[in-house]
């Protein structure tokens, strides 16, 4: 589903620590750089998965710290306005992101 966003206060824009995400986020591509290679020299099973796990667990971390940001600024001030609209669209795209988290 797809949501025509509205803007939050001061605009669409990510709420989160940037820095530490674009960081961790640039951590996990040089992990799957390593995985990429690791698969192409036939390495052993376990190892790749113990990589793979720990690219996996810094995406959940940055995912955490983002939909942490969104609920504490724009679903935050979605409720503080007199925006109905706005409100459902903001409790509609949370129950998106828990739906794929389940």
């Amino acid at each position: 589903m797809q949501f025509p966003y509205k803007r939050c206060k001061g605009g669409l824009r990510l709420r989160a620590d940037k820095e530490s995400a674009l960081r961790k986020l640039k951590t996990v591509r040089g992990q799957i750089d390593g995985i990429i290679k690791m698969v192409e020299d036939d390495r052993y099973c376990i190892d790749i998965s113990n990589q793979l796990m720990a690219s996996i667990a810094i995406l959940k971390n940055v995912n955490k710290e983002v939909l942490d940001a969104h609920l504490r600024n724009c679903v935050s001030e979605a409720f503080e306005s007199q925006d109905e609209s706005d409100k459902a669209q903001k409790i509609d795209e949370i129950i998106s992101v828990i739906d794929k988290l389940m």
